[in-house]
């Protein structure tokens, strides 16, 4: 697996993101992807070789350890961070998918005068999170929690919560009783374990706070509009009920006029 390739096409999306999605990215690549590579995996790298059961019954040991461990943990955190980092490419694709849009009409309008400084400056601009790009983020966001709540769930339940026990007793066919196996480096192997679940949990509080952030962010903006509106409507109410007074004036004074000339000419 090559998560160079998956840090390249996650860093055009940071670009984009709000600060809080920054911080989430860091931790993401510092705290799970490197810890995951260069410790993670010497640590769980002799698990099923060093799985050992007090009996010499063939497949017994096999059918133990498939057991008690179903899925290996590296595969299943690769898993996890494949699927929490996937709903942040539908960002990037969003955003190559409007920068392409705007650089065909630049083409258009400008036809051969579009000069690579134009095209280079149209790569390097930040778009702003709002209208659909708003709706993509969020939803973006509501599937990484949904797929990190869901990978610590599934974490819990199948093995029986986060820690690793020393002695495991298997009853599996075709074991001829009940044995005991005991598993290698346990309380290492809980140690990361707890590490890897502390730092999902820091990067379930980062996507809500970014959540909540954008929906104040579009709600501020909602009330903005709302006040520009009636800033707009209220001085042409204020202007037509002048006018309509002035006009009033006018007749009034008219009348008086007419009177008066009427009056003098008696």
């Amino acid at each position: 697996m090559s998560w160079g390739a998956l840090y390249a096409q996650l860093g055009g999306v940071n670009k984009h993101s709000t600060s809080l999605g920054k911080i989430w990215l860091s931790v993401l690549f510092i705290f799970r992807i490197t810890i995951l590579v260069l410790a993670a995996e010497s640590v769980w790298g002799d698990e099923q070789s060093d799985f050992t059961c007090n009996t010499q019954q063939p497949g017994c040991k096999n059918v133990c350890y498939d057991h008690f461990f179903p899925v290996s943990h590296i595969r299943f955190w690769c898993l996890q961070l494949i699927f929490v980092s996937t709903p942040a490419l539908l960002v990037a694709m969003h955003v190559a998918y409007r920068k392409r849009g705007v650089k065909r009409d630049l083409i258009a309008n400008r036809g051969e005068k579009a000069n690579e400084e134009d095209l280079e400056s149209l790569k390097k601009k930040r778009l702003p999170i709002t209208g659909p790009l708003w709706w993509t983020y969020t939803c973006s966001l509501f599937f990484r929690l949904l797929f990190e709540g869901g990978f610590m769930y599934a974490l819990y339940f199948v093995y029986d919560g986060f820690q690793m026990p020393r002695l495991v007793k298997c009853e599996q066919w075709p074991c001829p009783n009940k044995v005991d196996c005991f598993i290698s480096r346990p309380t290492e192997k809980t140690v990361f374990t707890i590490f890897m679940v502390a730092s999902s949990a820091i990067c379930i509080v980062l996507n809500v706070a970014e959540l909540v952030y954008l929906i104040a962010k579009a709600l501020m903006r909602c009330s903005a509009r709302t006040k520009r509106r009636h800033s707009y409507t209220h001085p042409d109410h204020m202007s037509k009920d002048k006018a309509y007074m002035q006009n009033k004036k006018n007749e009034m004074f008219l009348s008086s006029a007419s009177d008066s000339s009427t009056s003098k000419s008696v």
